[in-house]
């Protein structure tokens, strides 16, 4: 295992959580991070993500299976790597009465060669907020003192668990620059998130969970191919779908129509697309309202987690 520790800082094998009562809220699941890359776990609410990054994190024994961070178990060898990782939770939980500084400070005290803590002040923009008391930030500012405590160690691996809730517009995409500055340094990220644009933007890979199982692992666009691309229009006056080239031989799997607007789905968009608009300019027609796009993570994710509830077979993985 140590020899991976290079390649897979973190390693998951067939990992299990359960609960008081016997509530398996994870069921068996696979997964590596490679060093330097930012993995993101999506699912829905229940779907295990939390659960399973406390078991990366070492806040608790998993039921069954193993997890490597660094080569090591972060549960029974909890201080050989602590010092090498920094963890964000979903909450944390700061005196009230200590300003930001105050915080950061005692924070310090516990964190092996912290960072200076104006340091990271200034990395998630709260250097201006550093005699303010904890009690009187909003929750978008306290979610930036919890990132910034996390960077304290300036950590190889950093857990990061739906880090820009509560964060207005400007707030996230300041988030995304720091966590891709980061990447770039060459920390590895794993995160969580319910915001799949922050998925799309940010993770080199994925994994999507659902009831406690990995549905399907990749890249973005490796996922987001598992549903087909659109293509939509509105049909020319005086034709009829009828008069359109054969939509089987474009590669078209499916359309509907509208009144007048015509909507294909297909897996083969360069074709389809192309074929439409060699036919539009061989009748001399114009396609209004024209719209072709590649599916989106959304609708993978909704299509993964409609497919997972009806078929509990393995999980998709495709090769980065």
């Amino acid at each position: 295992m140590e020899a991976n520790e290079h390649e897979h800082v973190i390693e998951v094998t067939g990992l299990r959580r359960v609960y008081g009562g016997g509530f398996e809220a994870v069921r068996g699941i696979d997964f590596s991070v490679r060093r330097g890359e930012v993995f993101a776990l999506l699912g829905t609410n229940g779907a295990g993500k939390t659960s399973t990054v406390e078991l990366l994190e070492g806040l608790a024994s998993p039921a069954g299976g193993q997890v490597r961070v660094l080569g090591h178990d972060p549960y029974t060898e909890r201080a050989a790597i602590r010092p090498r990782t920094g963890v964000m939770l979903q909450e944390g939980g700061f005196p009230s009465e200590l300003t930001v500084a105050e915080t950061a400070r005692m924070w310090a005290g516990c964190v092996s060669g912290a960072r200076p803590e104006r340091e990271v002040l200034a990395l998630v923009g709260l250097e201006s907020k550093a005699g303010v008391r904890v009690k009187q930030l909003s929750g978008g500012q306290r979610r930036r003192l919890d990132l910034a405590l996390a960077l304290l160690g300036d950590p190889e691996v950093l857990f990061l668990d739906e880090p820009t809730t509560g964060l207005d517009a400007e707030g996230r995409r300041d988030t995304w620059e720091l966590v891709g500055a980061l990447r770039d340094g060459g920390t590895t990220v794993l995160l969580t998130t319910h915001y799949l644009e922050e998925a799309e933007n940010l993770a080199d890979r994925l994994a999507i969970m659902h009831e406690g199982r990995i549905a399907v692992t990749g890249t973005p666009a490796e996922v987001t191919a598992t549903e087909p691309s659109r293509i939509t229009f509105e049909l020319p006056d005086g034709y009829f779908v009828g008069d359109l080239p054969p939509l089987a031989e474009l590669g078209v799997s499916d359309h509907t129509v509208d009144g007048r607007t015509v909507r294909l789905r297909t897996r083969e968009l360069q074709r389809a697309a192309t074929g439409l608009l060699t036919w539009a300019q061989g009748a001399g027609v114009e396609l209004r309202r024209l719209d072709v796009r590649s599916a989106s993570l959304e609708e993978a994710f909704l299509g993964i987690a409609k497919d997972a509830s009806a078929d509990k077979t393995a999980p998709k993985e495709y090769a980065a």
